[in-house]
């Protein structure tokens, strides 16, 4: 039974990346209502090791509060230095940004499809530092659905 509507309807269930929950809060407002949210968090970018455990401990805390899953990618910065490598001195919103979404999408979207989800999104798009446009364009090009 759908515990929002009281119907035996089920929601589709959505993973939603998330990068910091002050940023998820949003986003999980406007689709819990309409979907099943399970969180993704998967932040290999972040560095040091203790900021992204502290990011960690939030999204749990959110988490928590929506009474929402939480799934936790495996913490590799070595590996995302890989994906960004040639990359390291671009700015704000440059070529290693783009890269960067493309690693943390693509993780999320084998996510999501390895555990039977119907959609994927990002919390990304919240940021104003960040490129809505540049970060939908990667997440459509990622064609593992």
């Amino acid at each position: 039974m759908n515990k929002s509507n009281g119907t035996n309807e089920s929601k589709k269930k959505v993973l939603l990346h998330v990068c910091c929950a002050p940023c998820a809060v949003h986003p999980i407002e406007d689709l819990i209502n309409e979907y099943d949210v399970s969180l993704f968090y998967s932040n290999s970018n972040i560095y040091p090791k203790e900021e992204y455990d502290k990011r960690l401990s939030f999204a749990k805390k959110i988490a928590d509060e929506f009474d929402v899953d939480l799934f936790v990618d495996s913490y590799n910065h070595n590996e995302w230095l890989e994906w960004i490598k040639g990359l390291e001195n671009e700015p704000e919103k440059g070529d290693r940004c783009k890269k960067c979404f493309e690693f943390n999408l693509k993780k999320a979207a084998n996510f999501a499809k390895n555990n039977d989800f119907d959609f994927f999104t990002t919390t990304l798009t919240v940021s104003p530092h960040k490129s809505s446009k540049t970060i939908f364009e990667i997440g459509e090009a990622t064609e593992i659905f």
